[in-house]
Formats: C-alpha cells, structure tokens, sequence
C-alpha cells in the first residue's frame, strides 16, 4: 500500500485516523500498532514476522539495559557492564543481519558466480533467490537506534511493549523514514500532542506532498523513464533526463517525507524534519546537511563520530567521510552503482574538507555555487538511475556527446518536448529553487493556504485516476 493511491487516501487513512483518535488512551497506541502492520503486511504478510522478530529483539534489549542500568545506579558504579554490553550488541548483530542476509544475500551470490566464472571455477548453483523485505533499511535502523541511545543514556527504556511496537512499526513513516530517533517522540508515545491546528496543518503537509509526488515527481519520471530507457537520444534531450530525474527523485522523496510530518501531525506526533531545500546548497557538504537529513544524522552519531569524526589527523578525518559515505552508498542498495556513488560522495566530501573554504568552488558568486553543486549531484544520480554500471557509463558518454545518435533520436525528442513536460520542469525548478518548503509555508496556516492545500489534494487525487501505479522511488531501499 502506498500514500498515493485511492486506497489509502479514502480508505485506510481515514479508518486509522478515526480508529486511532478516537481510541481510549490506554488501547490507542495498540490501534496504531495494528493498523501499522496491516498497512506494512498489505503487499506481502510474510514480511510482517521479520519486522516483529526486529522489534522484541530490541525490545528485550531496551529492558536488559534499563535493568542493568538501574542497577549500576543504585551501586555507584559508572563503568558499562558485560550485560549491558552484551544487550547492545545483540542488537546490533541481529539488526545487521537481517538487513545483511535480506538485502545483500542475492548481491553476494552475483558477485561470487562471476569471480567464478572470471577464473574458470564450477559456479555454485543458488537455488536461494531473497526478496527484499519492503522498508528493511529504515525500521532495522530505526529501531537498532533506540538500542544504542538507551545504552548512551539519551533516552530511558519503554516497558510498554505495545507502545514501542507502535514506534517500530508506524505507518506514517515505516516504509521510507524520516528515520525517528525514539527520543524524539518518546513523550509523544505517552501522550500525543493533539490539537486542531497541529491536526490542520498535517492535513496541509500530507496534501502539498501529495501534490509533489503526483503533480511533479510523476511527470519528471516518465521524462527520466524516456530518455534513460532510450537506445538513441541526442546529448540535450539527454541533459533534460538527467534534470528531470533529478527533480524526481527529490520531490519523489521530499513529497513522501512531507506526507509521513503531516500524518504525524494528524496523530499527533512531530518527526523531524528530512530535507531542506538540499538543491539550494552551495556545496557538496552542504547538500548533505540538507538531504536526507534522518539519515546523514544517524550515520554521523553512530558511525563517524565512533570512528573518530574530525577529533583526530586529518587524514583519518578524510578516510572517516570516506567510509561513512561507502556505508551511506551500500545502504542504498546492492548494487555496485550504490557503492561507487557513495565513494564519489565521500571523495567530494574529504576534498572540501581539504579546501580553504570547505568547499571546491568557494569564492565563485553563491549562485554559481549553487548550479555547480546542483550539476555534480545531478551528474552522480545517473549511477542511481542506470540499471547497472554499463547503462549508467553509457548515459554518461551521451551527456558529453560521445554516444552514437541514431535515426531515432528524434522520436525520443519529440516524446519529451511537450508542453505538458515541459511546463512540470518549469514548476519543479520554481518550487526547487524559489518557492518556500512546504513546512515554512504551513508554518501559519491561513484560510488561502488551507484552501489552496486542498485544491492540491483534489487535483493530485483526479491524477491519480490516469496514472499507473506508482511506489516511491526509495521503498526499494
């Protein structure tokens, strides 16, 4: 079940939403849970006991600490003990496992039948095929993250199972984040922060991103889909598909992310905040102090800052970006792709750090800056885009004008150069970099903004009456 789509807008939304605020405070917290796991088994039931399996692992880990912590407490003693350390790890394991076996099981066994084949060795033959689990990324994280922050102390172990089953499990941001950290909603799971206006102006955020990810992200697609799929494209045509996918998958994800803030909101919980306009940014650290947020904060408190951050030489401080971006890339997928655009991403990062004003084209005018962190971000997603490692060099050779032009590029060019297609890349580019983000815009809710929230919703939701499905580029993560 995704956000965008009949099914969800008209009729699972509005019977969680009644069920769950109008539920007894004692039993609402379970409402959710149960709504949760139907919303996330809806595709696929099977993976409903993998996602269970994650949340009483850390669960039991939670109260292994909180009773081990009490009692280190009461006797004065200060260093960690083997039990507290033995609940963290298991945690750790048991999550990484399962991202590892679910996620990576089917990029391991290509790889090793290829190193066979490469040397002239009999290839296994795997009759083991894995299904990635449907958001396995984000909720193995998400809760491993409350194992680790009840361990550090920054926040206290919930002894309501059902409660943090409900924290586990939510729907509005299960499948594709923000990745919550439990302290900040762990009061909000005690008692939610409800009020008309909070209710008003998630309806506000849900409908705007809604209208991004249909209105905008939809269309910018099927320009990428177009020109990334075509045997022959002209190198314009092609610099066209490499912005509109650029668009796309940042009001693709953008779109869900403000979605599950405005669920949040109806429900009464604040996530925080995932991106903030990252296509402003002037540099490459800068696009990813505003991409991603959820993420780029968790990797920074639970990989860099461990390996040593910036606090030592600065050659350990580079080979720490390198390796947190190597990770941030693999997270994204099984894929070589995923993997070198990661190791770009921290190469870019260790030689601003390197630079004199932390980034590689300081001292150009800020717009400048801009376009040009703009195109290289632009120009790495092509190794997200591409099916695999060949397609993505062979896009790259049409950029520059080194790939064959055939007979019909031409054809291709006149299925993008649309009124229609064009007008969405001109919308996209407004709301990238002029318009206001949609939490700024809902920060005062007047009555012409919650009208003009609705007219979004409605026109998005007769959209959705002409379009084929369409899941979010990052459920696949």
């Amino acid at each position: 079940m995704v956000f965008s789509s009949h099914l969800f807008l008209f009729y699972f939304l509005p019977l969680a939403l009644a069920a769950s605020l109008l539920a007894p405070r004692r039993v609402w917290l379970g409402v959710l849970t149960v709504f949760s796991y139907v919303f996330y088994g809806w595709a696929n039931p099977a993976f409903m006991p993998l996602m269970m399996l994650s949340t009483l692992i850390d669960y039991i880990a939670g109260l292994v600490l909180l009773r081990e912590g009490n009692r280190r407490i009461r006797n004065l003693i200060e260093h960690r003990t083997f039990t507290e350390k033995t609940a963290l790890w298991a945690s750790i394991i048991s999550n990484m496992s399962l991202l590892g076996f679910f996620k990576y099981f089917n990029f391991a066994a290509e790889n090793y039948r290829a190193l066979c084949e490469r040397f002239g060795w009999a290839p296994p033959d795997f009759f083991l095929e894995v299904t990635l689990p449907l958001g396995i990324s984000f909720y193995t994280f998400q809760s491993m993250s409350y194992v680790i922050d009840v361990y550090r102390g920054e926040a206290r172990a919930m002894r309501n199972f059902t409660g943090f089953a409900a924290y586990v499990s939510m729907f509005p941001q299960l499948v594709a984040g923000p990745i919550v950290r439990f302290q900040t909603v762990a009061r909000q799971l005690r008692r939610p922060d409800r009020s008309w206006g909070a209710f008003a102006r998630g309806v506000a955020c849900f409908s705007l991103g809604l209208g991004k990810k249909v209105l905008i992200a939809n269309p910018c697609g099927k320009v990428a889909d177009t020109l990334f799929g075509a045997a022959d494209a002209g190198t314009l045509e092609s610099w066209i598909g490499l912005f509109a996918y650029s668009f796309q998958i940042y009001f693709d994800f953008s779109g869900y992310s403000d979605m599950a803030i405005g669920l949040g909101l109806m429900l009464g919980f604040r996530f925080p905040i995932n991106f903030s306009s990252p296509y402003r940014a002037n540099s490459i650290t800068n696009f990813w102090q505003r991409w991603h947020i959820t993420l780029s904060t968790w990797l920074r408190d639970n990989i860099y800052i461990p390996l040593g951050g910036n606090r030592r030489n600065l050659s350990r401080t580079y080979s720490n970006l390198f390796i947190v971006m190597f990770l941030g890339g693999l997270w994204h997928g099984a894929s070589w792709n995923f993997v070198i655009w990661g190791c770009c991403h921290g190469l870019l990062l260790a030689a601003e750090r390197a630079m004199p004003g932390r980034s590689l084209w300081s001292g150009a005018p800020r717009f400048v800056q801009i376009a040009l962190t703009f195109t290289v971000v632009s120009l790495l997603w092509v190794l997200f885009r591409a099916q695999d490692l060949p397609g993505a060099l062979e896009y790259y050779a049409r950029l520059f004008g080194l790939g064959a032009t055939g007979q019909l590029a031409p054809l291709v060019a006149g299925l993008i150069w649309k009124p229609y297609f064009i007008v969405t890349l001109a919308l996209a580019a407004f709301v990238t970099w002029i318009g206001p983000t949609t939490l700024d815009w809902t920060q005062r809710l007047t009555a012409p903004k919650a009208a003009g929230s609705l007219a979004v919703f409605w026109v998005a939701a007769l959209a959705l009456s002409v379009q084929k499905f369409n899941p979010f580029i990052y459920f696949i993560f």
